[in-house]
């Protein structure tokens, strides 16, 4: 009765254990069936996606499975200096693409401009005999004086002497003027009052003085010095008692009612600015602005600076703006034909400048690219990038450090796995049938390699293998990236 009972209860524990070992192994099911499939991807060509597993249509490669929470990069045959970033990571290291696009209508160039007075219009009050300074009026550089007002009054004895002259012309006119039969000798006094007059203009003598002179008769000691013009005084270097040369100037006035403005453009700017183009120039210390147009004047180089200086001709109401003083400038102007791309996605090594350009959802590949014109914050493109193409415009410095990372590593192993009995490397980029870039570990582990006229061709699937095979003549006139030199497996095309 015993022994019945012991059989009994030995097959209860059994079942227990057989119960708790399937609830227990349960968990890990759940966790396997867990690992959902995103979607299939062609390993060799990681722009490529299916929803359902299936063969590659480009070289006949069978699609892996990228699961859910699996790194993707693993699963993909990445160009050379290709890398995959993971969106998280993307937004770690602040990543930002930008569509290319071609140029259209106008764009905005902004500059500084310097303002200059118009050298046409600068006038310098000088001295027309030696003398002393008597007095100065207050008008200091900056200060605003008008047409005739005084400036400083001089002594010279040969102001004396011209007056004197003058007086005596004056009165021989007059005389010869009341004797109605001597015309004759009276146009000759009236030629030699004008010489006289012309004389104590050449000296300094204002036309208000000539006048007053003419008026009284009375010769004076004191010369005033006025101005010849509206306008600002640019310099002044005259002071009481300073005693002067002829030909020493005191004053230099401009008339600023019309200022020039040079502007700071580089070469190819320039191309776009035709005479009478209309420019906008703000005083930030104002806070105004005025327009401005582009003078027919040729731009001048400046060695200095490195740029070209475009003359610009401008209003100047209220003399707001004043010589030496500086304005910020933009210019609307057409945009240069070709693609555009900011400037901060080119990446310059110095002997060729690369971006970066996202092929596939978080998958970017290094491009060499030409650039052409330069303007604002933008660049244009003349080959390397085509319309519709996305470039990464901020994280391009940490994207090509990894870049540079990942084809270090990948370097070694390729060329160990391709080697001909000569000893030396051959690392075959590209496939010669259906010009996919490879992946020269990948291509050469796989088996997919032929050898033809001392030349090592490497193919990304065994259907482009055999294609060559039975037509190598054909494929082997495809230029392909065939390299001795190990190093040159890291750079891209």
């Amino acid at each position: 009765m015993k022994r019945p009972l012991a059989l009994g209860s030995l097959a209860f524990l059994a079942l227990l254990a057989f119960a708790a070992g399937r609830y227990t192994a349960k968990p890990n099911d759940n966790h396997t069936d867990a690992k959902r499939v995103l979607y299939y991807v062609d390993p060799m060509h990681p722009s490529y996606r299916s929803d359902k597993p299936g063969i590659a249509p480009d070289c006949g490669m069978a699609l892996e499975p990228v699961y859910e929470g699996e790194d993707r990069a693993a699963k993909l045959q990445l160009r050379p200096g290709a890398v995959s970033i993971s969106p998280e990571k993307q937004l770690l290291i602040g990543v930002r693409v930008l569509k290319v696009e071609r140029n259209s209508g106008s764009r905005m160039i902004r500059t500084t401009g310097r303002v200059d007075a118009d050298s046409g219009k600068i006038f310098r009050v000088m001295a027309g005999a030696e003398g002393w300074v008597q007095s100065v009026k207050n008008n200091p550089a900056g200060a605003f004086v008008k047409k005739d007002e005084l400036l400083a009054f001089l002594y010279s004895r040969e102001f004396r002497n011209a007056e004197q002259a003058y007086l005596g012309s004056l009165a021989s006119l007059e005389r010869l003027k009341g004797t109605h039969d001597q015309e004759d000798p009276a146009r000759s006094s009236d030629a030699s009052l004008r010489i006289n007059e012309e004389q104590l203009r050449s000296l300094g003598m204002g036309e208000p003085q000539i006048k007053e002179l003419a008026k009284t008769r009375q010769i004076t000691r004191d010369i005033t010095l006025t101005s010849p013009i509206d306008g600002i005084v640019l310099s002044r270097d005259v002071s009481p008692g300073q005693r002067f040369e002829k030909g020493t100037e005191f004053y230099r006035i401009a008339d600023l009612r019309n200022v020039w403005i040079t502007a700071d453009l580089f070469g190819g700017d320039t191309q776009f600015f035709a005479p009478g183009a209309r420019v906008k120039a703000t005083i930030r210390e104002r806070g105004k602005t005025i327009f401005a147009t582009v003078g027919d004047t040729a731009p001048l180089f400046d060695p200095a600076s490195r740029t070209l200086k475009l003359r610009l001709e401008a209003e100047n109401p209220g003399f707001v703006l004043r010589p030496d003083m500086f304005v910020d400038l933009e210019f609307s102007a057409k945009a240069p034909a070709g693609l555009a791309i900011p400037q901060d996605a080119v990446i310059d090594s110095g002997l060729q400048k690369i971006v970066y350009v996202e092929t596939s959802d978080g998958v970017f590949e290094p491009r060499p690219v030409i650039l052409g014109t330069a303007y604002g914050n933008l660049v244009t493109v003349t080959s390397g990038l085509a319309a519709g193409e996305k470039v990464v415009t901020s994280g391009n410095f940490l994207i090509d450090s990894e870049s540079k990372m990942r084809s270090s590593a990948l370097i070694s192993p390729a060329i160990k796995d391709v080697q001909l009995s000569s000893g030396q490397h051959a690392v075959a980029l590209r496939d010669p049938v259906c010009g996919m870039e490879l992946d020269p570990n990948r291509a050469s582990s796989a088996g997919y390699s032929e050898k033809y006229q001392g030349e090592v061709f490497q193919f990304c699937s065994d259907k482009c293998q055999k294609k060559f095979q039975q037509d190598p003549a054909k494929y082997a006139g495809v230029k392909v990236s065939s390299v001795s030199d190990p190093a040159r497996a890291s750079r891209p095309e």
